[in-house]
């Protein structure tokens, strides 16, 4: 039986029905313009439209990750994002926030300054060597992903001579090393558009229950991606549609967690495949 739950502030959290993670980009150049929130009102808007829509956690990004983004430092991402993060724990006092960041400096401050409950690195510990042991003192929920390189560089980085199979020794090496250090509470996320290309990311989720052998809960993000509307033939603002079929299929792979833009959308999933689900597994007679 896989893991189900995750512990967020000594608290438990049953993952057996799926939650929704609402994006907050606070960048100039997120790819999906829909997603970025820079002004205060715009900041408070989104955080409460994430929760009033049902979002569980608010995963708030300082730094955009497309490939054309330029990569800021700690010091310029912790300018852009301690505002927001000042002004979130002020305004909601009891939302569950993630860190989008793969600076071990970032991770810490947002975690013990503004009681951030967890942390999503894109980056599985590749970029800032400290993150492991960051996450291990820090005690907090860590979400591990798949990713080549650099988000500068990982469009250049999609040869694999076994892609399935190197992504699971990827995260069968990484989770031993954060089991190690003491780290229990990890999410799995194989990085849809990170180091793939646009067949690699339908293999990949076709292919989804095979990461179900870590028996840790699974993160998919697929919100808006360039895997949907470019096969689509559409665009990141044309994508909604195609980004609930995928959440769908992912939530049939046994998805725990969807990372989204659209969370009213993504919870609709949610609350019809539990109500499916119900049923599926019952005897005719």
């Amino acid at each position: 039986m896989k893991n189900q739950t995750i512990n967020i502030k000594g608290e438990l959290i049953d993952l057996a029905t799926p939650l929704v993670m609402g994006i907050v980009n606070v960048t100039p150049d997120s790819f999906y313009k829909g997603s970025r929130s820079q002004s205060e009102k715009e900041i408070i808007e989104r955080v409460q439209q994430i929760i009033d829509e049902g979002g569980a956690i608010i995963d708030m990004g300082g730094q955009s990750t497309r490939p054309t983004s330029t990569l800021l430092t700690a010091k310029e991402e912790l300018e852009r994002i301690e505002p927001a993060l000042v002004l979130v724990q002020k305004e909601f006092p009891n939302a569950t926030i993630s860190i989008d960041t793969f600076y071990a400096e970032v991770a810490k401050i947002a975690v013990e300054k503004y009681g951030v409950s967890m942390i999503n690195d894109i980056s599985g510990g590749q970029i800032d060597k400290n993150m492991f042991h960051t996450v291990a003192q820090l005690n907090v929920p860590y979400i591990l992903m798949h990713m080549r390189g650099t988000p500068q560089t990982m469009q250049q980085l999609t040869d694999y001579d076994n892609f399935i199979e190197e992504i699971i020794f990827y995260f069968s090496e990484k989770i031993a090393h954060l089991n190690a250090l003491g780290v229990n509470d990890i999410i799995v996320d194989p990085g849809f558009g990170f180091s793939k290309t646009l067949q690699q990311n339908y293999e990949l989720m076709a292919h989804l229950k095979y990461f179900h052998i870590f028996e840790t809960p699974l993160l998919v993000g697929v919100s808006r991606k360039s895997m949907t509307y470019k096969l689509l033939g559409t665009n990141a603002e044309g994508s909604l549609n195609g980004t609930t079929v995928l959440n769908t299929y992912a939530l049939q792979s046994g998805a725990n967690i969807l990372r989204v833009h659209d969370v009213k959308e993504a919870m609709d999933c949610v609350k019809l495949m539990t109500e499916l689900n119900k049923y599926s597994t019952q005897p005719l007679i």
